[in-house]
């Protein structure tokens, strides 16, 4: 049923970037050029199926600070229906698999804290806005 693969070439980076587009530039009016940015070539994008559509996307990249997972992004109409938490746990497997000893950590849209304090992340400091939404930073604690 839900399906999560690394993404390995341009139709499924295309894909993702059309899901991306629709939640974060359509949805929550995220600016274009803020949501694309110059890490898409060197990070690391999966893309998730829901009986063979296309309806999620994550990133993550290495930072100065450790792996940071960015862009997780599910379609409304397949919300509550498991995807994100697919994606997340695959993403964190590859991380840990790839980055063994690295911080993860991730800035959680106030709506996400929850789910993400449920997949073993804790918030840290005060929160913040990022392109006009709440957010909090928040590591992976296991």
């Amino acid at each position: 049923m839900i399906q999560l693969k690394r993404i390995q070439d341009e139709q499924d980076l295309q894909a993702a970037f059309a899901i991306r587009e629709k939640v974060f530039v359509q949805e929550q009016n995220v600016p274009r050029d803020a949501e694309l940015d110059q890490h898409e070539p060197t990070a690391r994008h999966y893309l998730a199926t829901y009986d063979g559509v296309p309806c999620g996307a994550a990133r993550w990249r290495k930072t100065e600070n450790g792996v940071k997972l960015e862009r997780f992004a599910v379609l409304p109409e397949y919300r509550n229906k498991n995807v994100g938490a697919k994606v997340l746990e695959a993403v964190l497997e590859d991380v840990q698999a790839e980055q063994p000893q690295q911080k993860i950590y991730l800035h959680a849209q106030l709506p996400a804290v929850n789910f993400y304090k449920r997949h073993g992340f804790a918030p840290e400091g005060e929160m913040f806005s990022e392109c006009d939404i709440q957010h909090y930073k928040m590591t992976y604690r296991g």
